[in-house]
């Protein structure tokens, strides 16, 4: 024991012997300088060496271009890209959010949640007058401009004169057994069809719902260019799926009695606009 606690403190001696380094002239053998070291001074000299080449290599990567060329280190411009794309993310999340609302919105308004006494009389004749105001006419032709008002009297037109008309198809053709009521709250008018009779697009549009309801059967709600929304419920089956895109007269399901608010065979068929229901009967000759 006694002996390697001799070696121990010897070892440490070892450390701060001081050695003496000597620069001699090769022809003379003269000392030109010398200095004293030891082992910890070389030791110390060491690690702070390295850690000074350390820090000094790493503020030269990490503040000058250099980075760019370390495999796997981000570039400005991707960087750039990352923060743009980050921001396009936030922009469609927040229209996936608006869309859904928007559809939760739907869903309420037609499921009878909205109550009648929401809907002001004079939003409705103002957007109803958004449908049918008839173009601009000059003296010259008004007679000529009021036999093709009456020839086109269930077509919705733009109110921008440059824009074509905008033509409603009927979606199906029967009886009309209920009619639009907004004291009943019956925002739609009901047709008697057969059986699987075809059930048409009114417009070309998007199918923006197309599911299957408890109380309303198979439901199929169209979205068409002016804001307006075509609704088809009870229906024995849909020939679309939500997103596609249908035209005008395209068959998108089949009448039927599903549901449990269906009394028989029926199309029950809703237009909407801005929210507000309006009275298909005014737009559409479901007889012919």
């Amino acid at each position: 024991m006694k002996g390697e606690k001799v070696n121990k403190v010897s070892g440490l001696k070892k450390l701060f012997n001081q050695y003496r380094i000597v620069v001699i002239s090769e022809q003379t053998f003269e000392d030109k300088f010398y200095f004293r070291l030891s082992r910890i001074t070389v030791i110390l000299a060491s690690l702070l060496s390295i850690t000074f080449i350390a820090t000094s290599t790493y503020f030269v990567i990490a503040y000058s271009p250099i980075k760019e060329f370390i495999p796997g280190y981000p570039s400005s411009k991707m960087r750039i890209e990352a923060i743009s794309n980050a921001i396009k993310v936030d922009s469609i999340t927040l229209n996936i959010e608006k869309q859904q609302r928007y559809l939760q919105a739907i869903k309420s308004a037609l499921s009878g949640e909205i109550k009648a006494e929401e809907i002001p009389a004079l939003a409705i004749e103002n957007t109803q007058k958004t449908f049918i105001n008839p173009p601009k006419t000059s003296e010259e032709d008004s007679i000529l401009r009021a036999i093709i008002a009456e020839e086109d009297k269930y077509n919705v037109i733009s109110d921008n004169d440059d824009a074509p008309l905008f033509i409603l198809f009927t979606p199906a053709k029967g009886i009309v057994s209920e009619k639009f009521s907004l004291e009943e709250k019956h925002f739609a008018v009901d047709i008697a069809l057969k059986e699987n009779a075809p059930i048409k697009s009114v417009a070309r549009g998007t199918v923006i719902f197309s599911e299957w309801t408890a109380e309303t059967g198979y439901v199929i709600i169209l979205e068409h260019p002016y804001g307006l929304l075509s609704v088809y419920k009870h229906n024995e089956s849909l020939t679309k799926l939500q997103g596609d895109n249908v035209e005008a007269g395209e068959v998108i399901a089949l009448a039927g009695n599903t549901g449990e608010f269906s009394t028989g065979f029926h199309l029950h068929f809703e237009l909407w606009t801005e929210g507000y229901p309006l009275d298909p009967e005014k737009f559409i000759d479901f007889s012919k």
